[in-house]
C-alpha cells in the first residue's frame, strides 16, 4: 500500500484527511482531520525513528546498527525533531490590519466596485511613504 501524500502537488500546501474507508465492511467517514506529525516524515526519517525507538533511546546502538558516526546520528535525530516542531503559527496572533489601497483592490476583487471605481478611488488616498 502506498503512503498519502502530506503536500498539495500543485501548490505544496499541506493536504487535509477528509474521507476514510474501512475495506472490511465498506463504511466510509467523511470530516476534516488534521494527520499525524509522523506523516510529516520521510520515509528514511520514518525508518530511522522506528530504529531509534527499537533500541530504547540509545544512539550507541542506532550507530553501530546502521553503520554511521554518533554525529550523523545525531544530526539525523535533529532533523526528525525539527520535523515534528509544530509548523502552524499560533492562532493568537493578531492579523495585520489590511491597507486603504488593499481594502480597495478586495473590493474590486470581490465585484463589490467596477475597476473605473476602484481606481477612482485609489487616485484620492494619499500616497504612502512605504510604497504600498
Amino acid at each position: 500500500m502506498f503512503t498519502a501524500p502530506q503536500q498539495c502537488p500543485t501548490c505544496g500546501s499541506p493536504l487535509q484527511l477528509r474521507e476514510l474507508a474501512c475495506p472490511a465492511c465498506a463504511t466510509t467517514v467523511r470530516g476534516t482531520w488534521a494527520a499525524s506529525p509522523f506523516s510529516r516524515l520521510t520515509a528514511d526519517q520514518q525508518t530511522f525513528l522506528l530504529l531509534f525507538v527499537r533500541s530504547r533511546g540509545n544512539l550507541s546502538d542506532v550507530e553501530r546498527t546502521l553503520g554511521i558516526s554518533y554525529p550523523t546520528v545525531r544530526a539525523k535525530l535533529e532533523e526528525i525533531i525539527a520535523a515534528l516542531a509544530d509548523p502552524a503559527p499560533p492562532e493568537s496572533a493578531p492579523a495585520a490590519p489590511a491597507s486603504p489601497r488593499q481594502e480597495l483592490l478586495e473590493r474590486i476583487a470581490r465585484g463589490e466596485l467596477t475597476v473605473d471605481e476602484g481606481l477612482a478611488q485609489l487616485r484620492r488616498l494619499p500616497l504612502a511613504r512605504d510604497g504600498s
